[in-house]
């Protein structure tokens, strides 16, 4: 399945090993999160972006991640505002690619 966004692939099982300790544990916990609906959005945008991401835009993957489902959900799906604090253009990728994972 291609990335609905860019066409990027995503990371194959030697490319996912290769990763860095610190992509690693965001990529499982993005698969992790406990619904499915989740799983699949933020899973899969893992699995397309996170080698890809900057120091940057990792820390606030990770910030995502910290943060409940039901919230990120709302925030990805624009059921609510989005807080001052995670308005910016990783959450708007993350956006996107909803739409393609569920």
């Amino acid at each position: 399945m291609t990335s609905p966004y860019d066409g990027s692939e995503p990371l194959s099982d030697s490319e996912g090993a290769a990763l860095d300790p610190r992509r690693k544990r965001a990529r499982f916990r993005a698969w992790h999160r406990g619904t499915r609906e989740m799983d699949l959005i933020m899973g899969r945008f893992a699995d397309h972006e996170i080698a890809r991401l900057d120091d940057a835009q990792l820390g606030e993957f990770e910030r995502l991640l910290d943060e409940t489902e039901a919230d990120v959900f709302a925030w990805v799906t624009g059921g609510v505002e989005r807080p001052a604090g995670f308005d910016g253009a990783l959450l708007d990728r993350l956006a996107r690619y909803r739409g393609h994972a569920i």
